[in-house]
């Protein structure tokens, strides 16, 4: 599936939605609306974020023989095929192995990775781990809480095909339940009268787990809990982050958890400065949340890895090697070794995937960026290479697409990409107080007219019929007009209406005629 044939139809058709119902009589707020829209108003040009590669931790089967993990680990944490049976190990990331190593100090820490890095291997493995070497069945030993249901949902999942695939029902090594308020009543007394290993639940869920007596039990088989775990951390801002600091201290007290671990995750919490810049801000911020200290080394970063080799700008070679590839394409079809060799591959890398962080050395993610439009990758492209912008970008959007067909040795594409699309509902179009020829016209909403406060701008209605224009308004008790959102309840004491302007057709005074 061409994803980029697939967004232009979508936003061809919500185009014609949109307009099929727009009705305009005014021709120069008409051009206006036309013109915003033409250059992506409500929806601006999708940015296109590489996933990058990772630096390899290793095999499962590996750290099992070196002692790290757990023998069952190796079933457990597995390619499988859909009927249980093993395929090939998995491979851990570096920065997955990182967690795991920390997590057997029992020191609090933090995963800080990007979207598609396998965060939530990083306390799962350990998890399972600890569980594994200790016996499983000896009450809940780890609470994980997600902010919202659709997380835990989808964490269910994923942990059935780890703890689940490939065991028969009642023999799985390691016990999760999920209690989110989500389920029946029999399924809620089932969990507290045999309360699993893992417990999956929501911040709420977890506060009335610690007040209510029906589920006195839960706390009570939670006696010495080990792992506390906060996925997607960084939504727990302002009060609720102040009330999940409190329940974090109250779990531990209420669970008599002497050597609690407290672990949480985070696509981004920090984006100033270097990484250990990053790690001191986000160790600080997670130690208020856990109640315990959390060490800037303890805050763990991806550890990338580039998939095609560098390319540097400011190289004649790379440069002119470029321009020849995008004037004369290959004809043949890409191998993985052509593919991650090609310079048109390394400057799509260099551009949308990874970078180098000064003065640190390391790479770190790019930030998702347009193809097209003002200040696009293919205007910058052009400029360097003095190709049309229109030919690179179409060659830019073919060789994403083909870069995510062409798998690497551990099955994954070597360029996996995702494309942002952000559509808008849009606002209405503002105008001065004025006749038809002298007003101001915008479409963003402000209060005056640039540069002349004596000049106020109101939102403007459309007649459903005919396209009139109306400004709206609300009529103060004092008189004076003020603007209103259409549709939208107002603070102001007054009276809702419309004002009419119009020198060509004015505002007739017979009443019949009205």
């Amino acid at each position: 599936m061409d994803v980029f044939a697939l967004r232009n139809r979508v936003i061809d058709d919500y185009r014609d939605y949109i307009t099929s119902f727009m009705s305009i009589r005014d021709e120069r707020i008409q051009a206006e609306v036309d013109e915003n829209i033409d250059n992506g108003l409500l929806w601006p040009e999708p940015r296109i974020g590489l996933n990058p590669a990772f630096e390899t931790g290793g095999l499962t089967d590996e750290h099992v023989a070196s002692g790290l993990l757990h023998p069952e680990c190796s079933n457990i944490f597995r390619i499988k095929n859909d009927d249980g049976s093993l395929k090939q190990p998995m491979t851990l990331h570096r920065h997955q192995l990182d967690a795991i190593k920390v997590a057997q100090t029992q020191g609090n820490y933090v995963l800080t990775t990007g979207t598609g890095s396998g965060k939530s291997l990083s306390y799962i493995v350990p998890i399972v781990d600890r569980v594994l070497k200790n016996g499983s069945g000896k009450g809940i030993k780890a609470i994980i809480v997600y902010p919202m249901n659709a997380l835990a949902n989808s964490q269910e999942g994923e942990l059935t095909k780890f703890l689940k695939l490939g065991y028969a029902p009642g023999g799985e090594p390691v016990r999760f339940e999920r209690y989110t308020g989500q389920e029946s009543e029999e399924k809620r007394l089932e969990i507290i009268a045999n309360p699993p290993d893992i417990l999956l639940t929501n911040y709420v869920m977890l506060e009335l787990i610690l007040t209510r007596v029906d589920e006195r039990q839960l706390v009570e088989q939670a006696k010495g809990l080990e792992f506390l775990v906060f996925d997607e951390l960084h939504t727990y801002r302002g009060r609720q982050g102040a009330d999940v600091a409190l329940l974090a201290r109250r779990v531990r007290e209420a669970c008599e958890a002497t050597k609690l671990q407290v672990v949480g995750t985070s696509a981004t919490m920090s984006s100033g400065g270097t990484f250990a810049d990053q790690q001191a801000e986000v160790a600080r911020v997670a130690s208020m949340l856990f109640g315990s200290p959390v060490p800037p080394e303890n805050v763990i970063g991806e550890t990338l890895r580039r998939s095609t080799a560098p390319f540097d700008a400011s190289n004649p070679t790379h440069v002119s090697e470029l321009r020849e590839r995008l004037l004369t394409p290959p004809g043949a079809p890409f191998d993985l070794a052509s593919f991650t060799a090609d310079p048109l591959s390394r400057w799509i890398e260099a551009t949308f995937g990874i970078r180098v962080e000064e003065p640190s050395g390391r790479l770190v993610r790019t930030t998702p960026r347009t193809v097209r439009g003002v200040e696009g990758a293919a205007d910058e492209l052009a400029a360097l290479i003095d190709i049309p912008v229109n030919v690179c970008a179409e060659a830019i959007e073919d060789q994403l697409m083909l870069g995510n067909s062409i798998q690497q040795e551990n099955g994954f594409p070597v360029f996996a990409f995702r494309l942002h699309q952000f559509v808008s509902r849009g606002d209405t179009v503002y105008a001065s107080l004025e006749d038809e020829e002298s007003r101001y016209i915008t479409v963003n909403p402000q209060q005056f007219v640039p540069g002349e406060r004596d000049r106020v701008l109101l939102p403007l209605v459309f007649c459903r019929e005919c396209g009139q224009e109306y400004y709206s308004v609300v009529r103060r008790e004092d008189g004076v007009l003020e603007e209103r959102n259409f549709g939208l309840p107002t603070e102001t004491q007054g009276t809702d209406g419309y004002v009419y302007v119009s020198s060509s057709r004015p505002w007739p005074d017979d009443v019949a005629e009205i």
